[in-house]
């Protein structure tokens, strides 16, 4: 199993970054070249979404990702340290109909439209998007 971790500033130049090298090593681990730009998008807008939280909660931390390569299947892990709440309860300074709220639905249903394999987790230290694709063992040489 190979990993790659990209830790970075939660700025928004940097996640055109972690789309390029996400795809580069999607590349190498058997990732079927027709799903290279679902890839792309998904892990640009998991990492925009983690940027956004990061800015709006005032939190200096930086971004994670994570780049797995297992035997049969590719996965990224996009973290963030912004806090979430239960269901039901509230974040302090939100409202209900918050703007910022939408567009993080919004970014969770663009990601779930392009990746067949997302899991979404979140709690008091932050959340973690688990993305994952199906690879393709390489071509062996004949003798």
């Amino acid at each position: 199993m190979a990993t790659v971790e990209l830790r970075f500033s939660a700025l928004p130049e940097h996640v055109r970054t972690a789309r390029l090298v996400a795809a580069a090593v999607a590349r190498r681990a058997g990732v079927d070249e027709a799903v290279l730009d679902e890839v792309r998008l998904a892990v640009g807008e998991a990492c925009t979404r983690a940027v956004g939280l990061h800015q709006s909660g005032g939190i200096s931390a930086p971004v994670r990702v994570t780049l797995i390569e297992e035997e049969k299947q590719f996965s990224i892990e996009v973290g963030d340290e912004a806090p979430r709440t239960a269901p039901g309860e509230t974040v302090p300074g939100a409202s209900p109909g918050d703007v910022e709220a939408e567009e993080d639905e919004m970014g969770l249903a663009v990601i779930s439209g392009l990746v067949d394999d997302v899991e979404v987790t979140a709690g008091e230290n932050g959340g973690l998007i688990r993305m994952s694709w199906p690879t393709t063992p390489s071509a062996t040489v004949l003798a």
